[in-house]
């Protein structure tokens, strides 16, 4: 048997008279820039990666990886508790130093394919060092002048520490700092009600921690309200306490840790505080003036294209301002490939966006809320069916939940929310739809295995069309039928 053909030699950066010459230089090793940086060197482009901290960023140091690895061992726990349904009795004792090691071995398990060794195999040149610019087309780095015929910035973001008076004084938490936690705090206090905020919570009361949750809206308020509602039910049958339309106005040491004055309403206190009220583009030491890039506090100004308002350099993932998310990262890296590599006008898109929360019961949303579609002026059918109709989820005693589908015009599918067990898994169906328009009636006609949550998004989309299926109409046309055919 023939070797397979050896892989071509990667296209390094040169140095000429003390500069470092590219294609490409990428400003960030998170998901984005990893991606841009792999793919364009990979495709034949020379690429220098500067990373002034760690590589593969806030999703595989602090954000999307650890938390969902303390997730898991937070459902695991709470699945021992309620095993008894099943006639199975079970109490766990929860080691939580050994539940934050399992969440280090995760990250320790990832990191090698995001690592720096793996890169500079890929041929791609890494600097360890903050980037600034100084010039339209020049970068320093770590001492190192660099030149490229496109740029990309992916710096991402770092938590948002709202300025509340005497928040500064005091050791807060934010995603950046709570998996380094060795020792199970005593009463947590959540400032944030989104995505990390109630997954947290939910995570931390599980594993044995008394949690508040402080929000000065409601819960997951870019979700649909049914959404947030079925998990203010399950966030308090697991015992957190939620302090919904509650405005923190200032912070202070307590003799119990710390304490949040709350605007109208009694304080609350806790042994430690989790700060989960937003992020902030991460571009303060780049220098964006001295390239001409327009910036706003929310991020980098760019256009579809995803370039900024210097041509050569375009920006990616959270730097941009959002939407904050992992997948859309990698989204925004295979858009400036095309554009960079190719001159393809490729576009970002995200009308079939999907998010998940990654709760109990699991969140995913695709598309736009019922809400958001009307506002738009759309036409709107919303269907929901509960889950306890759902087999599956009957059978796990999982019924908590719902399908919901926002359905537009002649069965246009606008949006889509799934309220159930490992409901991101089953997301992507209603992304595909979405993406690829292929509206309501494909969802109904789709063959799927039995028995899976999956099947609530079908009942959904065949309960829009069962008024006219099997209405007054259908009924006399079928009478007629059966006394002509034969």
């Amino acid at each position: 048997m023939s070797e397979p053909p050896a892989a071509p030699a990667p296209t390094r950066p040169v140095r000429r008279n003390g500069v470092l010459h590219a294609d490409l230089c990428v400003i960030g090793a998170g998901a984005a820039g990893l991606s841009l940086a792999a793919g364009a060197v990979r495709m034949g482009a020379s690429v220098v990666l500067v990373e002034k901290h760690l590589m593969g960023g806030d999703c595989l140091n602090s954000g999307c990886v650890p938390s969902k690895a303390l997730l898991a061992a937070a459902h695991a726990a709470a699945g021992a508790r309620r095993a008894a349904r099943f006639g199975i009795a079970a109490e766990p004792a929860v080691d939580f130093a050994a539940v934050m090691a399992h969440v280090r071995r995760t990250i320790a398990a990832i990191a090698p394919h995001d690592g720096e060794e793996r890169f500079r195999g890929l041929g791609v040149e890494v600097i360890r060092a903050a980037a600034r610019f100084t010039a339209p087309d020049m970068v320093e780095a770590g001492g190192k002048r660099i030149r490229a015929r496109r740029f990309a910035v992916a710096t991402g973001s770092r938590p948002a520490i709202p300025p509340l008076p005497g928040l500064d004084t005091l050791p807060c938490l934010t995603n950046e700092t709570v998996f380094g936690l060795n020792e199970l705090p005593r009463h947590l206090i959540v400032l944030g009600g989104g995505p990390v905020g109630v997954e947290m919570a939910q995570a931390f009361r599980r594993l044995g921690a008394e949690v508040t949750l402080v929000e000065r809206a409601r819960l997951l308020p870019r979700d649909e309200p049914e959404a947030a509602s079925a998990l203010r039910a399950a966030l308090a049958a697991d015992g957190v306490v939620l302090r919904e339309g509650a405005e923190a106005i200032a912070a202070r040491a307590d003799p119990a840790g710390i304490a949040l004055d709350i605007a109208g309403q009694p304080p609350v206190v806790g042994s430690h505080l989790l700060v989960a009220a937003g992020r902030r583009p991460d571009i303060e030491e780049l220098v964006l003036d001295a390239a001409g890039i327009a910036a706003t506090p929310q991020g980098i100004v760019v256009d579809a294209r995803l370039r900024t308002t210097n041509r050569r350099v375009f920006a990616i993932g959270d730097v941009t301002g959002g939407p904050l998310f992992t997948h859309v990262a990698g989204a925004h890296a295979a858009v400036a490939l095309q554009n960079i590599l190719f001159g393809i006008p490729a576009r970002f898109d995200a009308a079939a966006l999907p998010w998940v929360t990654y709760t109990e019961p699991e969140i995913a949303q695709v598309g736009l809320t019922e809400a958001a579609a009307r506002a738009a002026g759309h036409d709107v059918d919303a269907v929901m069916v509960p889950l306890s109709g759902n087999d599956r989820a009957v059978a796990e005693d999982a019924t908590e939940g719902f399908a919901k589908l926002v359905i537009g015009a002649r069965g246009r599918l606008l949006g889509g929310t799934l309220v159930a067990p490992h409901a991101g898994e089953a997301i992507g169906m209603l992304g595909l739809a979405i993406g690829r328009r292929l509206g309501a009636a494909a969802l109904a006609r789709a063959l799927l295995p039995y028995p899976t949550v999956a099947e609530a998004v079908k009942r959904a989309a065949g309960e829009h069309f069962a008024p006219s299926l099997f209405g007054a109409r259908t009924r006399l046309l079928v009478r007629l039928l059966q006394r002509l055919l034969p």
